[in-house]
């Protein structure tokens, strides 16, 4: 991997994360696209420059993180989806990442969903604050369905919150404060496991998390905004944009 790989895996690592359209998916697909191979260090990496993601969101809700009341809630959250992660992420790690047309299937399937629920969402009105822990418990269970590459960590949560009756706003800050522990988890489980490969690689992992930091700052700040005016349908459009323009590269470089 060259530092301009890195750089390109951070920024869509930063730009995805936070989105409803699967970072892990875009990773995989981007890396594919430089010419990289899936090795177990591009696996570590690709799990480690979230860190960077999750900088962007401490920086931008600092003062939120000392809410005591909506963190209880959050890591209630996490609780069964890391379960879930601890159970399957090893088998899913190694069927879902080398089965490219799974990913596109799971990922259009997703998109569908978004265009579809939203015709037929009605307008919501509560704040992350006011959902019961076992409100809590199911949203983490719907942010595990996200171990699987294409159906994204942000958009389940986020999907789980409308169903609960959040504000669209309200429910991404909530899922970009439960992707803190979520992430964090994920990162260090990853780094024990491979900390020899990370001390020899180590420039090209702070350029991949700079990369991701700043990306993610922005991103985030436009898509809360976003929200408040819209809904995620555009989203779901754009899974399904983007499938087949990859289909249809996929198919040109078989053949």
């Amino acid at each position: 991997m060259t530092f301009i790989q890195a750089i390109i895996l951070g920024v869509i690592e930063g730009v995805t994360e936070f989105l409803p359209i699967s970072s892990t998916f875009h990773l995989i697909w981007g890396a594919k696209l430089l010419g990289l191979e899936q090795t177990d260090f591009l696996k570590m990496f690709e799990v480690v420059i979230q860190s960077g993601a999750i900088l962007a969101i401490v920086a931008l809700y600092f003062q939120t993180i000392f809410n005591l009341k909506l963190w209880k809630k959050v890591i209630v959250s996490f609780v069964p989806t890391a379960l879930v992660g601890l159970v399957l992420y090893k088998m899913i790690k190694g069927f879902f990442f080398e089965n490219f047309v799974l990913q596109i299937a799971v990922f259009v399937l997703v998109g569908i969903f978004f265009i579809v629920y939203e015709r037929f969402n009605k307008k919501t009105e509560k704040t992350a604050n006011e959902i019961s822990y076992k409100d809590a418990v199911f949203v983490g269970f719907v942010q595990a369905l996200a171990v699987v590459p294409g159906v994204s960590r942000a958009g389940a949560v986020i999907v789980a919150m409308l169903i609960l009756g959040v504000k669209r706003e309200e429910a991404a800050k909530y899922s970009f404060l439960l992707a803190i522990p979520t992430l964090m988890a994920a990162t260090l489980l990853d780094l024990v496991k491979s900390r020899a490969v990370v001390l020899d690689n180590i420039e090209l992992l702070l350029i991949g998390l700079l990369a991701s930091f700043i990306s993610a700052y922005i991103v985030v700040k436009w898509f809360v905004s976003y929200l408040s005016r819209h809904d995620m349908a555009i989203f779901g459009w754009y899974r399904l944009g983007l499938a087949l323009i990859l289909l249809i590269s996929y198919s040109y470089l078989l053949y």
